[in-house]
């Protein structure tokens, strides 16, 4: 059995086109990050190759469809197949979003960002009592990226997040570059941002990139008329390492790492060098922390 939280891990989040890249270099990967509800409907034995890629490596699995921040209850079908999937595949670690996907029964299509009010943070907490009851655990949580603050938002993001963790004893999945995004999009400091979170709950942390994107005219923007889009589309920008190299500073436990691509992939070489630069940021994090502990015990 992989045990994840022993050490730092650095990996990919698997994409059936990275499949066999991924496969030939496991010397070089950690850890990889399955989407679950693409295996809603395989058969068990449809599902026994995760099991024997478990066998080689540590495997998360990160829903994106379960909609689980919202008044709305989650959907009773889509949570019995994750439920039968997770059963199967008995998973160390599990993650959604803090997100909602329909509005009663009308499935919008993507990931949308909830009013941060404490009616979305009552329902998120009503909707994970009932995960947990149904399916014996708790996903991390996954902070989303959006264009805009949600109309109807009465806390910070921050806050709003730090009351469903709390509340729920929940960890948290962070997306630095979600985290990101919002900061440049809301007009904060994104290292500020970063430290309004509570850091102590990542357990796991994803990075990718985005593109910058015009605005209506009318929009009032710090940023020339452009805001940010998390696509998953393209490299990891700087300011995303600067925040993983903030983060690995101020926390001593370790955190598993999954950089994410979803398309315009660059070669093979350039994801493993992403991972091995997130490698060298972790690993001088920790070493400023040992070289820190051990200047305050020679002063003591």
């Amino acid at each position: 059995m992989w045990q994840l939280g022993q050490r730092d891990l650095v990996g990919l989040g698997w994409r059936t086109e990275l499949g066999p890249s991924i496969l030939t270099h496991l010397d070089q990967i950690d850890v990889v990050e399955v989407i679950i509800d693409d295996y809603f409907d395989y058969s068990q034995t449809k599902l026994r190759p995760l099991r024997t890629l478990a066998q080689q490596v540590p495997v998360l699995y990160h829903g994106v469809g379960l909609g689980l921040a919202t008044s709305f209850p989650v959907n009773q079908q889509h949570l019995d197949k994750l439920a039968r999937a997770l059963n199967y595949l008995a998973p160390e670690i599990w993650s959604e979003h803090l997100a909602f996907v329909r509005a009663g029964n009308i499935e919008i299509g993507h990931l949308a960002a909830a009013p941060r009010s404490l009616a979305t943070i009552e329902g998120a907490l009503k909707n994970l009592a009932y995960i947990k009851k149904t399916i014996g655990s708790l996903p991390l949580l996954e902070n989303i990226a959006t264009l805009i603050n949600p109309p109807g938002s009465t806390l910070h993001e921050a806050e709003w997040t730090n009351e469903i963790l709390y509340h729920s004893n929940s960890n948290l999945l962070l997306d630095l570059n979600n985290l990101y995004t919002n900061a440049i999009n809301y007009g904060f400091d994104p290292l500020t941002y970063l430290l309004a979170f509570p850091l102590n709950k990542v357990k796991v942390v994803h990075l990718s990139g985005g593109k910058w994107i015009n605005e209506p005219k009318d929009f009032a923007s710090s940023y020339h008329g452009k805001r940010l889009l998390d696509d998953h589309l393209h490299d990891i920008p700087d300011p995303v390492f600067d925040l993983l190299a903030l983060l690995a500073t101020k926390i001593s436990h370790p955190i598993t790492v999954i950089i994410e691509r979803d398309g315009e992939y660059p070669s093979f070489q350039e994801l493993l060098n992403q991972i091995q630069r997130t490698k060298n940021i972790l690993q001088h994090a920790r070493n400023s922390i040992c070289l820190g502990e051990r200047l305050e015990r020679s002063n003591l």
